[in-house]
């Protein structure tokens, strides 16, 4: 077991108004009780509507609200002075929003991953973990190409540093339940209104999580990392149309077909990364800076996952998340 002591660390958490975000700062809190939390994100409303939660919830704590982007770098540095622990959770996520405007997805995505390297390392900060996506493996949207180049450039910003000071490394991990813009409401929206779902194939499939286990396996990383890691969690994955039909039964269900920039089954692990990469009992994780641990290539994908979950099963594990 990994002793890693919370109580003495500066906590920032870019993007910490998001559902992960928020995820983040109230299990550190309750379980962790850094010396101190600082939420960056853009948007003012998000986090009055997160102070508001807090304080209804009677949780007080010492929170640093910093308004900024990441793609200020000015005001990036000065945030991050003082600061232990950075985990970004900042990025455009939607892809048909960084299709139709591809230049602020990589102002975003990838110059702002940038701006938190260059930072990181002038503030000294310690460890500093990039979430990720599996979009980003063999990617065919936008998204995914600048989720897949932020990748890289937090495991080679490790050249950088000798693994001394700064260190840095990301987790990957798939859809998850009960973020903002889940398919859980949508389907749930589309039944209420005229009691038809749409989904693209019925062969699609998906890996799922649910947002505390996703907030834990981020704080174990951060815990375990020595630099330049791809943390990948194992996860159940199932059919998209078993998804909609758990979710909403008895629901019509019409085929629209692949929309475009999407794939019919998501990856995590590639064969060219897998001669990298450790297998554990509850993750995978991958050394892309290290000499290769095997020549045993697998992969890991939706669609040959042996954990794969039926409508029942989906239920079962996933209750008090739907």
């Amino acid at each position: 077991m990994i002793i890693f002591d919370w109580s003495t660390k500066e906590v920032m958490i870019i993007g910490g108004t998001g559902s992960l975000g928020r995820t983040l700062v109230k299990k550190l809190i309750k379980d962790y009780k850094p010396k101190g939390i600082r939420i960056y994100s853009r948007t003012e409303f998000l986090q009055w509507e997160f102070q508001q939660e807090l304080k209804l919830a009677g949780v007080e704590y010492n929170i640093a609200w910093c308004i900024g982007d990441v793609r200020d770098k000015e005001r990036l540095a000065r945030a991050m002075r003082r600061v232990d622990i950075v985990i970004n959770a900042a990025a455009m996520k939607q892809v048909p929003a960084c299709e139709d405007n591809p230049d602020e997805a990589i102002k975003t995505n990838i110059i702002g991953s940038m701006n938190i390297i260059n930072c990181a390392i002038d503030a000294g900060v310690g460890r500093v973990l990039h979430v990720s996506t599996d979009k980003a493996v063999y990617p065919i949207n936008l998204y995914g190409a600048t989720k897949t180049v932020a990748e890289k450039l937090f495991i080679h910003a490790n050249t950088y540093t000798g693994g001394h000071t700064t260190r840095f490394s990301c987790v990957r991990y798939g859809n998850v339940l009960g973020s903002r813009g889940s398919i859980v409401p949508l389907f749930r929206e589309q039944a209420a209104k005229n009691g038809i779902i749409t989904i693209t194939d019925d062969k699609m499939t998906r890996f799922w999580i649910v947002l505390d286990r996703v907030s834990d396996f981020i704080i174990e990383s951060v815990s375990m990392m020595f630099g330049a890691e791809i943390f990948i969690p194992k996860m159940p994955s199932m059919l998209i149309f078993d998804t909609a039909g758990a979710i909403v039964p008895g629901c019509v269900i019409h085929l629209i077909g692949i929309r475009k920039g999407e794939k019919l089954h998501e990856c995590l692990l590639t064969e060219e990364e897998s001669v990298f990469a450790t297998v554990l009992n509850d993750r995978f994780v991958i050394e892309p800076l290290k000499d290769e641990k095997t020549t045993e290539r697998f992969s890991y994908t939706s669609g040959t996952n042996d954990d794969f979950m039926g409508k029942d099963e989906f239920l079962k594990r996933f209750e008090g998340y739907l």
